[in-house]
Parts: structure tokens; sequence; C-alpha cells
């Protein structure tokens, strides 16, 4: 491969556009201007285009100049932020952590946590996921996160990770006022659930077996893909379901929907946070030493102090 462009070209070409001179350029850069010159003319050789039109007073970039320039800064850009990778991950820090988090959290909490992160300017990108029921197990087994955050249930067989209690999430069943749920007695017992359509979020797992949760066999199920979308099929009354509260908490004080006592509850139990053993960069490390704190373990589910 025969390059002729080099970064320190596309810093003189930076230079000398943004000072609008080349003795102005070469003032910056530390250099004379006739180098800055000699280094111009001989790029225009090698492209054999014309970068500079030099007629006035002031140097002014060409067209092929204006272009060479855009994507050269962004060459320039990309260089650096590769030169701070590097450097940090030689240092401990990971280039990227990927963290799957579960659909039922709520984002207050786990943006403050970012926002927490970013002050310690480690330079790690971090990559998020929004998974659901054992969509995060799967996220863990299947290599697509090193951190998961929310996970429900028993942990997938197999080993090769560590998990931690998060805590646990209050849920409500709820249903708009005009559905027919709405109306019976309480406790609501399985049989007459059985005769209403639920609506669900769909378990986001790609290996392991799909889960359900808070639903009976043979009753009619509309899958959703979020929960975005179970909150407002619910107060359409298109169906019932169990929702967290700190999700349904609007609706319920707006009216839109009423909570409902049923016979079983949701069998929920506590979440977990869990990582692969073995693989912890500092960015990692520093997830996990906050989630050893009880006041982050409860923003991130939504419970107040």
């Amino acid at each position: 491969m025969n390059v002729k462009l080099s970064l320190e070209a596309l810093q003189v070409l930076d230079a000398i556009e943004r000072n609008g001179s080349f003795a102005a350029a070469a003032a910056e850069l530390h250099r004379v201007p006739s180098a800055l010159t000699y280094q111009v003319q001989k790029l225009e050789q090698d492209l054999d285009v014309l970068l500079f039109d030099r007629r006035g007073h002031r140097a002014v970039l060409t067209a092929a100049g204006r272009e060479l320039l855009k994507e050269g800064r962004n060459l320039l850009r990309a260089a650096d932020e590769l030169e701070c990778r590097v450097r940090r991950l030689a240092t401990g820090w990971e280039v990227e952590l990927r963290i799957a988090v579960d659909a039922s959290l709520p984002l207050d909490g786990l943006l403050a946590l970012l926002d927490a992160f970013y002050r310690e300017d480690g330079g790690t990108r971090l990559r998020l996921s929004r998974e659901v029921l054992g969509g995060t197990w799967d996220a863990l087994v299947d290599r697509r996160a090193d951190l998961v955050i929310g996970a429900w249930g028993e942990a997938p067989a197999g080993g090769g990770y560590s998990a931690r209690p998060l805590g646990e999430m209050e849920w409500v069943y709820a249903v708009a006022p005009h559905h027919p749920l709405a109306r019976e007695p309480e406790p609501l017992q399985r049989e007459t659930l059985l005769r209403h359509r639920a609506i669900a979020v769909g378990d986001t797992s790609r290996r392991l077996p799909p889960r359900t949760s808070g639903l009976h066999s043979g009753q009619d199920v509309l899958t959703v893909p979020d929960l975005e979308t179970k909150l407002r099929a619910q107060i359409a009354g298109l169906g019932g379901g169990f929702l967290p509260r700190h999700v349904a908490q609007a609706a319920l004080d707006a009216g839109q929907l009423v909570v409902k006592e049923v016979e079983e509850e949701k069998p929920g139990g506590t979440l977990y946070y869990a990582w692969r053993t073995g693989e912890a960069g500092k960015a990692l490390k520093w997830f996990l030493k906050r989630l050893e704190q009880a006041e982050t373990r409860r923003s991130l589910i939504g419970h107040r102090a």
C-alpha cells in the first residue's frame, strides 16, 4: 500500500486553514514557514492536485483542499482517540465495557451512575443494551455483555461468572378502569385471569430458553417489544398484566389504570448484577465497587433512601 498522506501533513493543512497563513501556522507548529511550504507543495505533487489558491494575501483552500481537510480532520480525531485508548488500555482501562440492563429498571438511577463514571475520565467507551427477563443472563453467557444489571431469577448453568443481589422491585397488577377485570372481586382468581388477555414483554434471550413471568398456561397473550408499549396497551384496555410500580405510577395517579389484587402474585424475587470472572479491568472494577454501595443499588431499582 503506497499511502501518500501522513498525519503530519494533515496537521499542517489544519493549522494553515485555521490561522489563515503559512507564517502563522508555522509559528503555531514551531516550524519555519519554508518547511510548511515545502511539505504542502510535496503533498500537492504526490496527489497531483492543487490544495491552496495562492493568488491572494490569505491562504485559501481549493475545493479539493477543503474536501481533504474535512476528511483529514476526522482522521486526526480518530488518531488522537486511538492514541488515548492505547495509553489507557496499557494502564488497565478497557477500550469498551458492554452493560446489559433489564428493561424494568428506571433510567434515572442508571444515568446518574454513568455520569459518575464519566467523571473518572478513564476513556472507556460504554455500550448499553436493554434486555427482558432471561435476556440479561443470555447477554452475559453469550458474551454480548461484560456486566449485567437487574438479572431476574436463577442464573443459568455453566458458571464462569459471579453474581450479587441488587434488590427487589415492587410490581402491581394493573388494568384500565373500563376493562372487565376492573369490576371483578378481589383477589383475582387464576380462573378469572384465564378468561382475559395478558400483555407481556417478550424475552430477549437469543441462546437460552425464553422465560415468562406472571402468565398462566392457556391464557391468551399479546406479546409486545418493550415496557412502554405494554403500558400503553394496558391503558387502552387490551389486557392486563404486572407492571413495575415506577412504570405504572403516573397512569395510576391519572386514573388511566387501577391496581387489582391477585391470588397469585408475580413470581419475582431478587434481581442480581453479574459479571464474568477473571476479566475485570479498571472500568468494570469501578462499577462493581459502586454497586457494593446500598445507595447505588436502591437508586438503580428506583427505591429512595
